[in-house]
């Protein structure tokens, strides 16, 4: 009996374990998502503000996150140099990522 429940024991805490590092392992696909999201979306608004390509930048850069399951909070442009933030929602948080492209000064 004594044998019984130590494996019970153990199966219960191998479980948790790996619920754990499930939800560990989808937060860092998460994250890089998000940074992808954001370093794409900027890139996308900095060649729609250089020409490079058509549109308006911030309506691109939208367009571009949302490939990746990400949403623009905030976009701003400073001559050709794009800022943008996006987020993205893992169960009941929320993440956000910013990033910045340009031409170097």
């Amino acid at each position: 009996m004594a044998g019984t429940m130590a494996a019970v024991g153990i199966l219960c805490a191998a479980a948790l374990l790996a619920a754990g590092l499930a939800g560990a392992g989808a937060a860092a696909v998460t994250s890089q998502r998000l940074a992808s999201a954001a370093d794409a979306g900027a890139l996308a608004a900095a060649d729609a503000a250089s020409g490079a390509v058509p549109g308006v930048p911030c309506e691109r850069a939208a367009e571009v996150a949302g490939t990746f399951g990400g949403v623009i909070e905030a976009c701003e442009l400073d001559e050709l140099i794009a800022t943008v933030t996006v987020s993205m929602r893992l169960g009941p948080v929320t993440a956000q990522a910013s990033a910045r492209a340009g031409p170097p000064p």
